[in-house]
């Protein structure tokens, strides 16, 4: 069996071996494309701005993953065309039609993108043109095979024109309308010619040349060539004009087993089926169905004890009974009760999640839904969908409620990030305190809720703007709590902040926690999100242009469910597919930055965390550092120590510690300068002390004095200081230690 499937990047072990075999056959079949062309074609997919152009790989392969055959398309999307750079057939495979289907799909993509023409090259099949026989046989061939899809040669024009004096078989420009444009105008052509040659061929095209090529199309709208191997009425017309990516869709086959009817449980199997009643008929997922996993993956985020708690007691349960919890140990939780009819109260956050026969084996089955969508990722799938209930994200590591037993979403989160790192965006109306939980002293995953605020919404004690991560995870946990009252604009505004911290995170993969009861009327909620938000969100959250794996969470007013679902997937595949990586970087390097001066109490051990993984510092220098931090909280600003310290979305990233010298006029001392190794060579320690310098000159400053070791390991820290406007004015010989010097650097302040 062969698919056509696209790659993206070379992030995934998959996608680097996709490449490999498209290089090697690049090799082999084009023995005159210089090596450092097909070294770059990595580098091409990730870069947009390397030619300009838009790289947009697509390879046949096997299921043994064996690429039999390849095309390269260049997207121009501000002029509107698609350029068909390379099409090829591994070595020693037959046609079958393997190269009609490539070239199928080629057309797709370009449809889908709103192109208003494929152009591409074609040797010429003229003996006039082309004097070698054997090449000239495959030279009509080829226009042959591109002319059964309507693709002719533009005539009338310089395109053939030799660059060089000898240079002979210069190719025609052909293009292929798509069915849609049967002759482009002049002025579009033209923009097309000059893109093409100032662009691909930069290295090889003068620019008089191309000026006069561009000038040589003179015909308004161009000319084709007449049909010369195809009648036009045998000319193929169809070309679908869709997305060709498809979702990954995997849903919870045991999801129905777990039916609650009492106490108005709205968490019910109908909120599945309404979903899947409006995706199935749209074409743009693909079921898969989902592979078990063990349970190392649960106990990897969640403590065993809860897991064997929740398996035990739903096989306990009396069939059709349910246990809600009643009673809640919180005075003494390291000690849990033996009754069983009260233990759910020790593992339970909430009186209306309950425990019964179905809801372990539900759960379980949902973990392993999400575990395979995670692996449809891996396996280089663009997007995948885990449908499932019951939902995940209130589950804490030692904890469920809020209808939740596993957190699928953080699972599956932890298995990708073993590949890289790891966003979660939580856009489900309810805190998704269990990823918080479970996370915060993580820093390899980023987790970001956007929720109504906890003091009307659950769960109500957590969700909080001030949660900000702790530890290795400071800064990586981000809540943005929302009022009562909100409609889609407002909403938009908020989703946009978010996405520009994921922008700066850099993640390989973004895990979206997909809520439906942000939705106008939802029972559970109290937002006006309409049909059209759901869409605009998904453009935005697919405009960060990351392999996505979507995980379904609440969603309760089932009119309206199935309808939300879509257009929010219909907005975030079309966006996905139509951006490569980082289409849109942070609009500066450090966006988020945020200055403090006055330290607070947890300050000193922050400040000896990020003094200790700088590397920089031997253990007594790092005890100083946290000293003087310690004697500005007791004594404040009395104690001559002043700081400036630099916060990136609440994470500590680097600081200043800066003082008046005893006895001197206007001459302080800089003692302290340290910016984390995530921040080092972005301008963060030039704005640090740009910033201080600031502050130094505002109070009467007038010299700053600096030292540094003359060790070669802070050979950096001295350029630093010298690019900076410090000049050495001193080397104490043997300070340090015998070879280690101390070198005293002076900056002069200047009015201003």
């Amino acid at each position: 069996m062969l698919k056509i499937r696209r790659v993206y990047d070379d992030v995934l072990p998959i996608n680097r071996e996709m490449l490999r075999q498209v290089q090697q056959i690049m090799r082999t079949r084009f023995s005159d494309v210089p090596q450092a062309e097909i070294d770059q074609i990595a580098e091409k997919l990730r870069n947009p701005f390397k030619q300009r152009f838009r790289t947009i790989l697509l390879v046949a392969e096997t299921l043994r993953r064996r690429v039999l055959g390849f095309a390269m398309v260049l997207h121009e999307p501000e002029i509107g065309f698609c350029y068909l750079d390379w099409i090829a057939l591994a070595t020693g495979t037959t046609g079958g039609g393997l190269g009609g289907a490539l070239y199928d799909r080629v057309r797709a993509e370009a449809a889908a993108m709103d192109a208003k023409g494929l152009f591409f090259e074609c040797l010429p099949d003229d003996a006039r043109n082309c004097p070698d026989a054997a090449l000239l046989k495959e030279n009509r061939a080829r226009l042959r095979f591109y002319e059964r899809y309507g693709a002719r040669p533009v005539i009338n024009t310089g395109y053939e024109t030799a660059v060089k004096t000898g240079d002979t078989c210069m190719p025609h420009l052909v293009y292929d309308g798509l069915e849609r444009y049967p002759a482009p105008n002049r002025a579009f052509v033209r923009k097309v010619v000059r893109a093409v040659l100032e662009r691909k061929y930069a290295d090889y095209c003068p620019p008089d040349y191309v000026d006069r090529v561009v000038a040589s199309f003179q015909d308004d709208p161009v000319r084709l060539r007449p049909h010369r191997y195809v009648k036009p009425a045998a000319v193929r017309s169809a070309v679908d004009g869709r997305s060709t990516e498809q979702v990954a869709l995997v849903v919870n086959d045991k999801h129905d087993i777990h039916h609650v009817h009492e106490r108005g449980y709205v968490e019910a199997p109908v909120r599945v089926s309404s979903i899947l009643a409006a995706l199935e008929p749209s074409g743009l997922f693909t079921t898969s169905r989902p592979r078990a996993f063990g349970e190392k993956h649960l106990t990897a985020v969640h403590d065993a004890d809860l897991v064997s708690y929740l398996r035990r007691a739903c096989e306990e349960i009396p069939e059709g009974k349910s246990l809600y919890p009643y009673i809640f140990p919180i005075r003494n939780k390291t000690r849990p009760p033996k009754e069983p009819s009260v233990l759910s109260g020790y593992y339970c956050i909430d009186t209306f999640t309950p425990i019964n026969r179905n809801a372990y084996p539900a759960a379980r089955r949902g973990v392993d839904c999400a575990l395979t969508a995670a692996a449809e990722i891996l396996a280089g799938r663009r997007i995948a969908y885990a449908l499932v209930r019951p939902p995940g994200h209130h589950a804490e590591r030692r904890a469920f409620g809020g209808f939740c037993y596993f957190n699928n979403n953080a699972i599956a989160a932890h298995y990708l990030s073993a590949h890289g790192r790891v966003a979660i965006l939580d856009i489900d109306y309810h805190h998704g305190n269990g990823q918080q939980d479970i996370f915060y002293r993580r820093a390899d995953v980023l987790t970001i809720s956007i929720h109504g605020h906890p003091k009307f919404a659950y769960p109500y004690f957590t969700g909080f703007e001030d949660e900000q991560g702790e530890g290795e995870g400071e800064g990586f946990n981000w809540n943005l709590p929302l009022p009562e009252a909100l409609d889609g604009a407002a909403y938009a505004k908020t989703l946009a902040r978010a996405i520009e911290r994921i922008q700066a995170f850099k993640p390989t993969f973004l895990v979206v926690a997909l809520g439906l009861d942000t939705a106008k009327g939802d029972p559970t909620g109290s937002w006006q999100l309409q049909a059209g938000d759901f869409e605009a969100n998904g453009r935005m959250i697919g405009g960060l242009g990351l392999p996505t794996l979507v995980v379904q969470e609440g969603g309760y007013r089932t009119r309206a469910l199935g309808t939300s679902a879509m257009r929010f997937f219909k907005g975030l595949v079309t966006a996905n597919t139509r951006t490569v990586g980082r289409r849109h970087p942070v609009r500066e390097a450090l966006h988020g930055l945020r200055w403090r001066y006055a330290p607070e109490a947890a300050d000193p051990e922050r400040i000896r965390r990020l003094v200790t993984i700088t590397g920089f510092f031997n253990p007594a220098e790092v005890d100083v550092a946290e000293e003087l931090v310690r004697e500005r909280l007791d004594k404040g600003e009395a104690g001559g120590y002043h700081f400036v310290l630099a916060e990136h979305y609440g994470r500590l990233v680097g600081y200043t510690c800066y003082g008046p010298i005893a006895g001197t006029e206007n001459s302080f001392d800089l003692y302290w300068i340290a910016v984390h190794p995530d921040f080092q060579r972005r301008g963060l320690g030039r704005h640090l002390l740009r910033e201080s310098e600031r502050l130094i000159r505002k109070a009467g400053g007038r010299r700053i004095y600096v030292d540094t070791s003359q060790r070669t390991e802070y050979a950096s820290t001295r350029i630093f200081y010298e690019t900076n406007g410090y000049r050495r004015e001193a080397l104490l010989a043997d300070y340090y230690g015998p070879g280690d010097g101390k070198a005293i650097y002076c900056k002069v302040m200047t009015e201003g």
